[in-house]
């Protein structure tokens, strides 16, 4: 009677330690940037928006910085990212050289033909998910314009469950100011596609409430 005790408390245990364990509470965000067009013209300001992430990264948290051209489902189209170390002075070394990398991304970067932004959120989850941070974050500077080359295909649904999707910057076009209904048409298809596959959608105009929610 005492072994059988025994053994049941034994397979208790490790399901009482995985209802105890919270997970995962580091954060992780990655940042897509759309260089098409007169849009790299914005850049500048992005710059800022990943000095204030830099500053809000705790140890373990991870943050990438992506560009959104052509055909954004690679790894190529990573600019920087980072893992940040728990030893101040380690994290402080990290945190400037995803400065400086940022810095010069943004001096040499030349305009994409382009704008596949599927496949930067495809790829962002697919970074996130591999890191396996408690908080997932994908920030999107666009305008939100999608244009394939000819032959990609992306109609594919999303899987967002437990991400966060904020569309920063969301600047109108052209023609958007002949008729409104393009914009709010782009913003909706967007916010749908996202909650579609599990995610939270956002549109975030201004820096300084966006700096806010990620304080």
């Amino acid at each position: 009677m005492k072994i059988i005790k025994l053994i049941s408390a034994l397979i208790a245990l490790p399901l009482l330690q995985a209802c105890s364990d919270p997970g995962p509470t580091n954060t992780g965000v990655y940042l897509l940037l759309d260089t098409s067009g007169t849009y790299t013209k914005e850049l500048t300001n992005a710059q800022k928006l990943v000095n204030v992430l830099l500053v809000k990264m705790e140890p373990s948290d991870s943050l990438a910085v992506a560009r959104i051209d052509t055909g954004s489902f690679s790894e190529k189209d990573i600019i920087a990212k980072m893992t940040f170390n728990d030893r101040p002075s380690e994290a402080n070394t990290q945190k400037r050289h995803f400065r400086d990398t940022m810095d010069n991304f943004v001096k040499e970067v030349k305009p994409a033909r382009f704008t596949d932004i599927t496949g930067g959120v495809l790829q962002a989850a697919e970074y996130l998910n591999e890191k396996n941070t408690g908080k997932k974050t994908i920030l999107i500077y666009s305008d939100l314009k999608e244009e394939l080359p000819e032959g990609y295909v992306r109609d594919i649904p999303f899987q967002l469950e437990g991400f966060d999707i904020v569309a920063l910057n969301v600047t109108k076009l052209r023609s958007d100011n002949v008729d409104p209904r393009e914009y709010m048409d782009r913003l909706e298809d967007w916010q749908r596609r996202v909650e579609e596959g599990g995610g939270s959608w956002r549109v975030i105009n201004d820096m300084d409430r966006l700096e806010r929610i990620l304080g």
